[in-house]
């Protein structure tokens, strides 16, 4: 595979942010110029990092070189610190993570390089924070997307208490904090219920008129910080009828072993 890495000034992000990129490789049976002159357009797969990762961490810890480099396909990995691929205009200059993958990201890879623009042609995915971002997209713009897969997470019913009981000595655990930081970045508790987060309370209507992408869930059942969500997802897909795929791998945990193994079962899922 090609590697492009790129680094330029984010309108949507406010600063340098970084990218790196997946391209097919050369054919080796045709000349450089036939093959780089020929205008064809490849499938892409927007490939989302999860807590504490960025652009390099699928490249590092993962095979999706090896696995796209057999599909024939782009693979777009961009950086969004830890911000839930929410908008942030609180922080700074303002940190619009959602909308820097749909109104910045998929323009530039789109117009500058051999990238479909084709529904039918885009996939994301992700783990764990990139999981639950990739679903936020597929429903958030289901016209940009065939089919999404969520590794290692799944949406959740944002209006039960998950922190019923803080530390009154302020040391909040980390994730509660970022439950509370992201509903003050929202404006209230109603405007994070509006916000793209909410996943669970869209997708009723959105089974009713037919138009989410193909989603694929899967998760390990050693996973102690996803399992109890992924399995009450599960339940309620059910509840609403959503056509969804659900895989579970025994003796996994929230690891990087689990999200090589099924980023491949996800790339099968997308019928790459």
């Amino acid at each position: 595979m090609a590697l492009v890495h790129l680094n330029f000034l984010s309108q949507y992000l406010g600063n340098n942010t970084d990218v790196n990129i997946l391209f097919p490789d050369r054919d080796m049976r045709k000349p450089a110029a036939e093959f780089y002159g020929s205008g064809e357009k490849y499938k892409v797969l927007w490939l989302l990092h999860g807590t504490f990762g960025d652009y390099t961490d699928w490249i590092r810890k993962s095979n999706i070189d090896t696995y796209a480099s057999e599909k024939n396909l782009i693979v777009v990995m961009p950086s969004a610190a830890n911000a839930d691929y929410l908008n942030w205009p609180g922080f700074a200059t303002g940190y619009n993570a959602w909308d820097y993958l749909t109104e910045e990201l998929m323009p530039l890879v789109q117009g500058w390089f051999p990238a479909s623009a084709q529904r039918e042609d885009n996939f994301i995915a992700g783990l764990s924070m990139g999981g639950n971002g990739a679903i936020q997209y597929a429903i958030g713009h289901p016209e940009k997307f065939a089919a999404a897969a969520s590794l290692s997470n799944a949406p959740n019913d944002l209006r039960v208490k998950k922190y019923p009981d803080l530390p009154k000595d302020g040391n909040v655990p980390l994730f509660a904090q970022r439950v509370l930081n992201t509903i003050e970045s929202c404006g209230g508790m109603e405007g994070y219920l509006q916000s793209p987060a909410n996943v669970w309370d869209r997708l009723p209507e959105m089974v009713k008129s037919g138009s989410l992408p193909r989603l694929y869930f899967c998760c390990g059942e050693e996973d102690q910080l996803i399992w109890d969500r992924y399995v009450k997802f599960k339940a309620y897909a059910k509840e609403i009828g959503l056509d969804a795929t659900f895989q579970e791998a025994p003796g996994y945990t929230h690891e990087w072993r689990f999200w090589d193994l099924y980023i491949q079962k996800a790339l099968e899922f997308f019928g790459l």
